[in-house]
Protein backbone atom coordinates (compact mmCIF):
# COMPACT_ATOMS: atom_id res chain seq x y z
CA UNK A 1 0.00 0.00 0.00
CA UNK A 2 1.81 3.54 -0.83
CA UNK A 3 1.94 5.67 2.48
CA UNK A 4 2.08 9.43 1.35
CA UNK A 5 4.40 11.27 3.17
CA UNK A 6 3.51 15.30 2.61
CA UNK A 7 0.83 16.72 0.81
CA UNK A 8 -0.36 20.30 -0.15
CA UNK A 9 -4.29 20.24 -0.72
CA UNK A 10 -5.92 23.10 -2.39
CA UNK A 11 -2.99 25.55 -0.90
CA UNK A 12 -3.13 29.01 -1.90
CA UNK A 13 -0.49 31.53 -0.80
CA UNK A 14 -0.75 35.62 -1.21
CA UNK A 15 2.43 38.12 -0.42
CA UNK A 16 -0.27 41.16 0.46
CA UNK A 17 -2.03 41.04 -2.54
CA UNK A 18 -0.14 39.23 -4.72
CA UNK A 19 -1.59 35.37 -5.88
CA UNK A 20 2.46 33.49 -5.52
CA UNK A 21 0.32 30.20 -5.21
CA UNK A 22 -3.35 29.05 -6.24
CA UNK A 23 -5.00 25.95 -6.17
CA UNK A 24 -1.96 23.38 -5.51
CA UNK A 25 -2.87 19.87 -5.25
CA UNK A 26 0.55 17.94 -4.34
CA UNK A 27 1.22 14.58 -3.45
CA UNK A 28 5.01 13.02 -1.94
CA UNK A 29 4.95 8.93 -1.63
CA UNK A 30 7.32 6.92 0.61
CA UNK A 31 10.28 5.87 -2.46
CA UNK A 32 9.17 8.28 -4.91
CA UNK A 33 11.13 11.24 -6.22
CA UNK A 34 8.58 14.26 -6.76
CA UNK A 35 10.11 16.79 -9.46
CA UNK A 36 9.11 20.27 -8.93
CA UNK A 37 9.61 21.82 -12.41
CA UNK A 38 8.86 25.12 -13.58
CA UNK A 39 10.57 28.21 -14.65
CA UNK A 40 12.32 31.10 -12.51
CA UNK A 41 9.62 33.15 -10.95
CA UNK A 42 6.95 30.51 -10.59
CA UNK A 43 6.70 29.81 -7.29
CA UNK A 44 8.61 26.55 -6.43
CA UNK A 45 10.39 27.69 -3.65
CA UNK A 46 7.44 29.31 -2.04
CA UNK A 47 5.66 26.01 -2.80
CA UNK A 48 8.77 24.18 -1.10
CA UNK A 49 8.37 26.53 2.12
CA UNK A 50 4.51 25.75 2.84
CA UNK A 51 4.58 22.37 2.18
CA UNK A 52 7.47 22.13 5.30
CA UNK A 53 5.77 25.22 7.29
CA UNK A 54 8.24 27.59 6.84
CA UNK A 55 5.44 30.00 4.94
CA UNK A 56 2.14 30.28 6.66
CA UNK A 57 -0.57 29.13 3.57
CA UNK A 58 -3.60 31.47 2.85
CA UNK A 59 -5.56 28.73 2.30
CA UNK A 60 -5.52 24.63 2.43
CA UNK A 61 -3.50 22.59 4.23
CA UNK A 62 0.20 21.42 4.26
CA UNK A 63 0.85 17.68 5.65
CA UNK A 64 4.16 16.05 6.62
CA UNK A 65 4.42 12.74 8.33
CA UNK A 66 0.79 12.70 9.16
CA UNK A 67 1.02 16.03 11.12
CA UNK A 68 -0.66 19.53 9.81
CA UNK A 69 2.03 22.22 8.71
CA UNK A 70 3.52 24.08 10.59
CA UNK A 71 4.44 21.65 13.47
CA UNK A 72 7.87 22.01 15.00
CA UNK A 73 8.09 18.55 15.86
CA UNK A 74 8.19 17.40 12.22
CA UNK A 75 10.67 20.07 11.16
CA UNK A 76 14.23 17.50 12.72
CA UNK A 77 12.74 14.77 10.62
CA UNK A 78 12.52 16.48 7.36
CA UNK A 79 16.01 17.23 5.26
CA UNK A 80 15.89 20.26 3.95
CA UNK A 81 17.84 22.18 1.52
CA UNK A 82 17.40 25.71 0.49
CA UNK A 83 18.13 27.15 -2.91
CA UNK A 84 21.49 29.17 -1.06
CA UNK A 85 23.79 27.88 0.20
CA UNK A 86 23.63 28.34 4.25
CA UNK A 87 26.98 27.50 5.68
CA UNK A 88 29.41 29.14 7.43
CA UNK A 89 32.75 29.55 5.60
CA UNK A 90 34.96 30.51 8.05
CA UNK A 91 34.02 26.97 9.99
CA UNK A 92 35.24 23.76 7.96
CA UNK A 93 33.08 20.69 6.93
CA UNK A 94 33.23 18.82 9.95
CA UNK A 95 32.50 21.88 11.92
CA UNK A 96 29.24 23.12 10.05
CA UNK A 97 27.77 19.60 10.53
CA UNK A 98 28.71 19.51 14.01
CA UNK A 99 26.98 22.66 14.24
CA UNK A 100 23.69 21.60 11.96
CA UNK A 101 23.57 18.18 13.40
CA UNK A 102 23.59 19.45 17.12
CA UNK A 103 20.00 21.56 15.38
CA UNK A 104 18.75 18.06 14.84
CA UNK A 105 19.04 16.72 18.20
CA UNK A 106 22.28 15.10 17.44
CA UNK A 107 24.50 14.32 19.99
CA UNK A 108 28.12 12.41 21.32
CA UNK A 109 28.93 9.35 19.60
CA UNK A 110 25.80 9.37 17.05
CA UNK A 111 26.65 12.91 16.19
CA UNK A 112 30.29 11.41 14.94
CA UNK A 113 29.37 8.47 13.02
CA UNK A 114 26.57 10.20 11.19
CA UNK A 115 28.79 13.31 10.19
CA UNK A 116 31.83 9.96 9.01
CA UNK A 117 29.02 8.26 7.06
CA UNK A 118 27.48 11.39 5.03
CA UNK A 119 31.13 13.05 4.64
CA UNK A 120 32.05 9.67 3.01
CA UNK A 121 28.68 9.73 1.14
CA UNK A 122 29.98 13.05 -0.77
CA UNK A 123 32.86 11.97 -1.70
CA UNK A 124 33.85 14.61 1.02
CA UNK A 125 35.74 12.59 3.69
CA UNK A 126 39.67 13.72 2.94
CA UNK A 127 38.35 17.38 3.28
CA UNK A 128 36.70 17.23 6.63
CA UNK A 129 38.91 19.89 8.25
CA UNK A 130 39.21 22.26 5.14
CA UNK A 131 37.42 25.59 5.87
CA UNK A 132 34.15 25.87 3.51
CA UNK A 133 35.57 29.38 1.91
CA UNK A 134 38.37 27.46 -0.13
CA UNK A 135 35.36 24.84 -1.42
CA UNK A 136 34.45 24.63 -5.14
CA UNK A 137 30.44 25.28 -5.71
CA UNK A 138 30.33 21.85 -6.38
CA UNK A 139 31.99 21.01 -2.93
CA UNK A 140 29.80 23.49 -1.47
CA UNK A 141 26.56 21.84 -2.57
CA UNK A 142 28.00 18.21 -1.36
CA UNK A 143 28.43 19.33 1.86
CA UNK A 144 25.23 20.96 1.75
CA UNK A 145 23.66 17.95 0.55
CA UNK A 146 25.61 15.79 3.23
CA UNK A 147 23.96 18.46 6.13
CA UNK A 148 20.62 17.95 4.86
CA UNK A 149 21.20 13.62 5.18
CA UNK A 150 21.91 14.33 8.94
CA UNK A 151 19.60 11.79 11.28
CA UNK A 152 18.19 10.14 8.15
CA UNK A 153 15.42 11.66 7.00
CA UNK A 154 12.49 9.69 5.90
CA UNK A 155 11.41 12.83 3.37
CA UNK A 156 14.46 15.01 1.56
CA UNK A 157 13.05 18.49 0.01
CA UNK A 158 15.46 19.90 -1.85
CA UNK A 159 15.83 23.59 -4.13
CA UNK A 160 17.66 23.74 -7.42
CA UNK A 161 20.31 20.46 -5.39
CA UNK A 162 22.16 21.14 -8.74
CA UNK A 163 22.70 25.10 -9.37
CA UNK A 164 25.94 25.72 -10.29
CA UNK A 165 27.80 22.41 -10.09
CA UNK A 166 29.27 20.54 -13.55
CA UNK A 167 27.39 17.90 -15.33
CA UNK A 168 29.12 15.32 -13.81
CA UNK A 169 28.20 16.47 -10.42
CA UNK A 170 24.85 16.74 -11.24
CA UNK A 171 24.76 13.06 -12.50
CA UNK A 172 26.03 11.89 -9.16
CA UNK A 173 23.48 13.83 -6.91
CA UNK A 174 20.52 12.27 -9.12
CA UNK A 175 22.27 8.67 -8.94
CA UNK A 176 22.45 9.15 -5.04
CA UNK A 177 18.69 10.70 -5.05
CA UNK A 178 17.67 7.91 -6.94
CA UNK A 179 19.48 5.37 -4.14
CA UNK A 180 17.74 6.95 -1.53
CA UNK A 181 14.19 6.94 -2.69
CA UNK A 182 14.74 3.06 -3.41
CA UNK A 183 15.45 2.72 0.14
CA UNK A 184 12.11 4.38 0.90
CA UNK A 185 12.45 7.97 1.81
CA UNK A 186 10.27 10.70 0.10
CA UNK A 187 11.87 13.37 -2.10
CA UNK A 188 10.65 16.70 -3.40
CA UNK A 189 13.18 18.41 -5.83
CA UNK A 190 12.38 22.00 -7.09
CA UNK A 191 14.49 22.93 -10.16
CA UNK A 192 14.36 25.16 -13.30
CA UNK A 193 16.25 22.86 -15.84
CA UNK A 194 13.91 20.67 -17.99
CA UNK A 195 15.68 17.97 -18.13
CA UNK A 196 15.73 17.24 -14.79
CA UNK A 197 12.30 16.16 -14.69
CA UNK A 198 12.92 13.20 -16.67
CA UNK A 199 14.86 11.65 -13.51
CA UNK A 200 11.36 11.87 -11.91
CA UNK A 201 8.97 9.35 -10.48
CA UNK A 202 6.43 12.40 -10.89
CA UNK A 203 6.53 15.98 -12.15
CA UNK A 204 4.67 18.77 -11.44
CA UNK A 205 4.46 21.25 -13.81
CA UNK A 206 4.23 24.66 -12.63
CA UNK A 207 3.79 28.24 -14.07
CA UNK A 208 2.58 31.50 -12.36
CA UNK A 209 2.08 29.69 -8.96
CA UNK A 210 0.13 27.10 -10.71
CA UNK A 211 0.57 23.50 -11.50
CA UNK A 212 -0.78 22.92 -15.19
CA UNK A 213 0.22 19.39 -15.95
CA UNK A 214 1.02 16.06 -12.93
CA UNK A 215 2.64 13.14 -13.71
CA UNK A 216 4.72 10.49 -15.27
CA UNK A 217 7.22 12.76 -17.43
CA UNK A 218 6.89 10.30 -20.18
CA UNK A 219 2.81 10.41 -19.74
CA UNK A 220 3.30 13.95 -20.06
CA UNK A 221 5.22 14.49 -22.94
CA UNK A 222 2.69 12.09 -24.72
CA UNK A 223 0.20 14.14 -23.65
CA UNK A 224 1.58 17.52 -24.96
CA UNK A 225 2.84 15.92 -28.03
CA UNK A 226 6.04 16.93 -27.30
CA UNK A 227 9.94 15.13 -26.70
CA UNK A 228 11.07 16.75 -24.06
CA UNK A 229 9.72 18.27 -20.98
CA UNK A 230 10.62 21.57 -21.91
CA UNK A 231 8.96 21.14 -25.07
CA UNK A 232 5.92 20.77 -22.74
CA UNK A 233 6.59 23.60 -21.43
CA UNK A 234 6.83 25.76 -24.80
CA UNK A 235 3.62 24.22 -26.34
CA UNK A 236 1.82 24.74 -23.07
CA UNK A 237 2.36 28.95 -23.70
CA UNK A 238 1.76 28.48 -27.36
CA UNK A 239 -1.92 27.72 -26.12
CA UNK A 240 -2.08 30.80 -23.97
Amino acid sequence: MTEIIASLREAEKKFFFKQVLTDINLTVNRGEIVGLIGPEESGKTTCLRCLIGMEDLTGGEAHVLNKKMPKLSVLNRIGYMSQETALYETLTAYENMVFFGKLKNLKGRNLKDEIDKKLRLVELQDAGHKAVSKFSNSMKRRLSLAITLLGEPPFIVLDEPTAGIDPKSRIWVWNQLRTFADAGTGIIVATQMMSEAEQCDTAALLMDGKIFAQGKPKKLMDEFNASTIEEVFINKEAVI
